[in-house]
C-alpha cells in the first residue's frame, strides 16, 4: 500500500541576497517584503536545495515526488539531473523519480516568481508570493498503481447526481491506471463507513438508494469511493475520494437552485494569504478561515484568483460552501501565455472534479483592464469555455467583468454565467447606481444570468467618521456601503451570486495610498484574522441563525457631540439598549438598530436582546483623538498619517 513521507523539513534556502540559510517549507522568501507596499518586493529566482536518503521501497515499488504549490516557476534537479520543470503557482505537480535514487539525495529545487510574459498572474490587485509555499512529500507506491501522471489528479474521478425524485441517485466512478494487468474494484461508503454500492472495472455506474444528499450548509453529507487494483489476489494499489450527490442550476429569474430548490447564493471571496507568513499558511489557518466564514453565515466562496489548498477545498466540502473556482488569467491578456491558461485550467479541474461544493469554473477576471490583442484574448476565451465543458460537463463556467466592461462585451457573453467587480459607491459616487446597473442589464439581456463576483469598501478598525464619507477608509462607511448593498441585493432576487470582497484584508504590495501602504483593507476581517470589523457582524445579523448583538463603533470611543447614533447589528427581531445603567428605549426591527444616545463624559451603553448582549464605552471629549489625522481625501481615496 502507499506510503506519504514528508519533505517539509531540513532545507536550504539560498535567497536573492546570496545568503544560505537553514528553512522548512512551506516558505515564501516575500513573507515581509510582500505586504509593506513600494511595489518593490523581491520577484526574481532563489534556490531550495534538501539531502534525504533513499526511503525504503522494494524493486516492485516506484517513487514519486510531489509539490502541492510552488509559485511561480520552477527547476526540479535530483542528483544534478533535472527531472522535471512547472509553470504556475498554485497546482500539484508530482513526477517518478526512482530511477534517479541513489544512497544518499541532493534534491534542488530553483524558484522563480520574476516577471515574464508567459505564466500567469503578472498584472493583479494582490502579492504573488515566491516560494515552496504548500508541502513537499515523497509517496512510494506499488509498480502497479493508479495513474500519479496526469495533470497532479489522484486517477479516480466520480460524477454522482440524483435521480428526479431526489430519493435516489447515481455514482459514475472512473478510474485510470498505469497497468493492463489486474482489475478494479470499487465500493461507496456512507459517513459512517458502511458500504452501500459496490463494482467491478475501471468505469462503473453504481445505484446509491435512499441517497442522502450533499445540501449546502444544512446537510453537506459526504459519501466516500474506494478503487482497489487487485492483481494475483493482492491489492497493489489503493485510492479514494469524497464526494457529494447533488444537483444544481442557475435560472436568470430565480437565481441559483441546489437540489431542486432555490438556494441564494450570498457569501464572499478569499485570498490566501497572512500578515508576516505570505501565502505559507498551516493547516490550522486554513481551519480558522473557514471557521470565520462559518461564524458569519456564509453559503458560497469564490476563491480567488487562483486554485487553493486541497485542504480548503475539503473543508469547503466538510461545511457545505457553494464555491467558485478559478484560474488566475487575470487583468492582462498575455498571448505568450495561451498555453498557461490551459495548462493551469486542466490542473484544476483535474485536481479538483471531485470535491462536490465546487459548481463552476472561473475562465478568467477583469481580463479587459490591459488588453492589446482583443481577438486574441476572445480565442482564447472560448478555447477554455469549450475545455471547461470537454472535461466536466456536470458543471457551469462563469468569468468576472472589469467594471468598465460594459454590458454590450462580447467577452461577457462567452461563459455560461457571468458576474461583474463593480465597486459603486466606493470607486465612484452613488451607492444608487447599484440597482440601476442590475436592472439595466437584467432588462437588456433578461435570459443571462447575472452575479456580483466582487463589490466592496476598504474600512479600517482604527479609522472612525462621525460623518463618514465615501472614500474615507472609516470603519462607519464601510458598514455604511455595506448595509446598503445587502438592501439592494434583496431588491434584485434573480442574482445567481454575490461575493464581497473580500473576507480577509490582504496584501497587494503595488498599494501605497489609502490606509496602510501594501494593503488592501477591503476585508471584513483584519489581515491577522483577530479583529472582526462592524461590517463582518451587518453579515452576521443577515446571514447567520446564531443569535447575538453588536454594538457598532466600539473602537470609536471618544466622541465631541452632545449626542451620538449607536447602532446595533443582530439577528434577533427586538433589541433594547441601557445606557448608564438605565433604559433608553426598545426597539424592533431587523438587522439594523439604531438608536440617539446623550453624551456624558464617561457613557456606559449595553444592549440586550434575550440573552444576548454586548456592552461598550464612549467618552465625551472637548477635541478629537489625534491619533489619526486625515490628509487628504478625494474620488482616489484617503491618505491617512499615524502621529502615534
Amino acid at each position: 500500500m502507499r506510503k506519504i513521507l514528508s519533505m517539509n523539513e531540513n532545507w536550504l534556502f539560498t535567497g536573492p541576497d546570496g545568503r544560505t540559510v537553514p528553512i522548512s517549507v512551506p516558505h515564501t522568501w516575500n513573507n515581509l517584503d510582500g505586504q509593506d507596499g513600494g511595489n518593490d518586493y523581491r520577484r526574481c529566482l532563489c534556490v531550495y536545495e534538501k539531502t534525504f536518503p533513499m526511503p525504503e521501497h522494494d524493486e516492485m515499488e516506484r517513487v514519486y515526488l510531489q509539490f502541492d504549490g510552488v509559485n511561480s516557476e520552477c527547476e526540479v534537479r535530483l542528483n544534478g539531473r533535472t527531472v522535471c520543470t512547472h509553470e504556475g503557482g498554485y497546482s500539484c505537480f508530482r513526477k517518478d523519480i526512482t530511477d534517479r535514487l541513489t544512497e544518499n539525495n541532493k534534491l534542488t529545487v530553483s524558484v522563480s516568481n520574476r516577471p515574464n510574459d508567459r505564466v500567469y498572474p503578472q498584472n493583479a490587485d494582490f502579492t504573488f508570493y515566491g516560494g515552496i509555499y504548500r508541502d513537499v512529500k515523497l509517496i512510494v507506491l506499488s509498480d502497479l498503481h493508479f495513474d500519479m501522471d496526469h495533470h497532479g489528479g489522484t486517477g479516480i474521478q466520480v460524477s454522482a447526481k440524483p435521480s428526479d425524485d431526489y430519493l435516489s441517485g447515481t455514482a459514475v466512478i472512473r478510474t485510470w491506471r498505469n497497468t493492463g494487468l489486474g482489475t478494479v474494484h470499487i465500493t461507496v461508503t456512507d459517513a459512517n463507513g458502511h458500504i452501500v454500492a459496490s463494482g467491478d472495472g475501471d468505469s462503473v455506474c453504481l445505484p446509491l438508494p435512499n441517497a442522502h444528499l450533499w445540501n449546502g450548509v444544512e446537510d453537506p453529507y459526504l459519501y466516500t469511493a474506494t478503487a482497489q487494483l487487485i492483481y494475483v489476489e493482492k491489492v497493489e494499489d489503493e485510492i479514494s475520494t469524497r464526494f457529494g450527490i447533488r444537483d444544481f442550476r442557475c435560472d436568470p429569474r430565480d437565481g441559483f437552485f441546489l437540489n431542486g430548490r432555490r438556494y441564494p447564493l450570498r457569501g464572499v471571496s478569499r485570498h490566501q494569504d497572512r500578515k508576516g507568513l505570505g501565502n505559507a499558511l498551516t493547516r490550522e489557518m486554513h481551519r480558522e478561515d473557514m471557521d470565520i466564514i462559518c461564524e458569519m453565515g456564509a453559503n458560497t466562496i469564490r476563491l480567488a484568483h487562483y486554485q487553493h489548498d486541497q485542504y480548503f477545498y475539503d473543508l469547503c466540502d466538510e461545511r457545505g460552501m457553494v464555491v467558485w473556482a478559478e484560474i488566475p488569467y487575470i487583468s492582462e491578456h498575455m498571448p505568450n501565455g495561451r498555453e498557461n491558461t490551459i495548462s493551469q485550467m486542466k490542473e484544476l479541474i483535474v485536481q479538483c472534479y471531485n470535491h462536490p461544493s465546487i459548481v463552476c469554473w472561473g475562465v478568467s477576471n477583469e481580463i479587459t483592464i490591459s488588453t492589446k490583442d482583443k481577438q486574441d484574448m476572445l480565442d482564447n476565451h472560448r478555447v477554455l469555455n469549450d475545455l471547461c465543458h470537454r472535461m466536466d460537463p456536470t458543471r457551469f463556467t462563469t468569468l468576472a467583468c472589469y467594471a468598465m466592461c460594459g454590458p454590450f462585451n462580447p467577452v461577457a457573453h462567452i461563459t455560461d454565467v457571468v458576474s461583474w467587480n463593480l465597486y459603486l459607491g466606493w470607486y465612484v459616487p452613488g451607492l444608487f447606481l447599484n440597482d440601476l446597473w442590475m436592472e439595466f442589464f437584467h432588462t437588456v439581456y433578461p435570459d443571462r444570468c447575472l452575479g456580483y463576483s466582487e463589490y466592496g469598501c476598504e474600512g479600517m478598525p482604527n479609522l472612525h467618521a462621525s460623518h463618514p464619507r465615501r472614500g474615507d477608509h472609516s470603519e462607519e462607511y464601510q458598514a455604511i456601503y455595506h448595509e446598503y448593498m445587502l438592501k439592494c441585493f434583496e431588491r434584485h432576487p434573480w442574482m445567481w451570486a454575490t461575493h464581497v470582497w473580500n473576507m480577509f484584508d490582504f496584501a497587494a504590495d503595488a498599494r501605497n495610498q489609502g490606509g496602510e501602504p501594501g494593503m488592501n483593507h477591503k476585508g471584513l476581517v483584519t489581515f491577522d484574522r483577530k479583529t472582526k470589523k462592524d461590517s463582518f457582524y451587518l453579515y452576521k445579523a443577515w446571514w447567520s441563525d446564531e443569535p447575538f448583538v453588536h454594538i457598532c463603533s466600539k473602537r470609536f470611543v471618544d466622541r465631541t457631540e452632545s449626542k451620538i447614533e449607536v447602532k446595533v447589528y443582530s439577528n434577533l427581531n427586538e433589541v433594547t439598549l441601557f445606557v448608564n445603567g438605565d433604559k433608553l428605549e426598545t426597539k424592533h426591527g431587523e438587522h439594523v438598530f439604531t438608536f440617539t444616545v446623550p453624551m456624558s463624559a464617561e457613557t456606559k451603553v449595553r444592549a440586550v436582546s434575550g440573552e444576548c448582549a454586548d456592552k461598550a464605552v464612549f467618552r465625551r471629549v472637548s477635541k478629537p483623538n489625534p491619533a489619526y489625522v486625515l490628509k487628504d481625501a478625494g474620488d482616489k481615496g484617503a491618505n491617512w498619517t499615524n502621529k502615534e
